[in-house]
């Protein structure tokens, strides 16, 4: 298992990014919450690592911080919650947000986030607030607390990274033309995009 990954990054567009460990290429994909502490590319970072492997694919999920790898993977054993959701799911809301919501069953937030319909979020809440309350019982830590060009055009690049994390062209269009994206990087627009939608 591939824990963690400490290098130089080489490309970096949402959801995924190219790490040089010592000469070797590791393609990470990464949530947004990620991706807006990543410093700028040619410079170096460490990520921790979940490697996800399935019989058409070995997949390496990166966190910038450990609480974030714990929660992916516990979203992972919920029913029905795939990599790609969890991933959508720590891209759409701030993981301390996300906690709060499952510990106070708050359904109505978790659903405006792409993918979860209202029995999927009921699902969250059932499976996870136990799960979390158990973990943090026991640790007595809260479960969450140059190489390449800028790119040309950072609202078309907000617009794709937001499709890659679930939602439909069109969709992810009108969330990005409600931000005022003058001066913004694509991670920014995102960000910006991402909390008009879970407000």
């Amino acid at each position: 298992m591939i824990g963690l990954l400490r290098g130089r990054i080489l490309y970096k567009q949402p959801p995924q990014l190219l790490l040089d460990v010592h000469g070797v290429g590791y393609e990470v994909d990464a949530p947004m919450t990620t991706f807006y502490s990543l410093p700028e590319v040619g410079e170096e970072v460490t990520l921790y690592t979940h490697l996800a492997v399935r019989e058409d694919a070995h997949t390496l999920y990166g966190f910038s911080k450990p609480a974030d790898r714990e929660l992916f993977r516990n979203l992972l054993k919920v029913n029905g919650v795939g990599a790609r959701l969890a991933l959508t799911i720590l891209s759409g809301m701030e993981p301390v947000q996300f906690v709060r919501c499952v510990r106070q069953g708050d359904v109505d937030t978790l659903v405006r986030l792409p993918g979860i319909g209202k029995k999927t979020a009921e699902r969250l809440v059932m499976e996870l607030r136990d799960r979390l309350d158990k973990e943090t019982a026991a640790t007595g830590v809260p479960s969450v607390d140059p190489a390449v060009a800028v790119p040309l055009n950072p609202v078309e690049d907000a617009v794709s990274a937001l499709v890659g994390l679930g939602y439909k062209p069109q969709e992810a269009s009108r969330m990005v033309r409600a931000v005022n994206a003058a001066d913004l990087t694509p991670e920014e627009i995102i960000r910006q995009a991402l909390q008009a939608v879970v407000q």
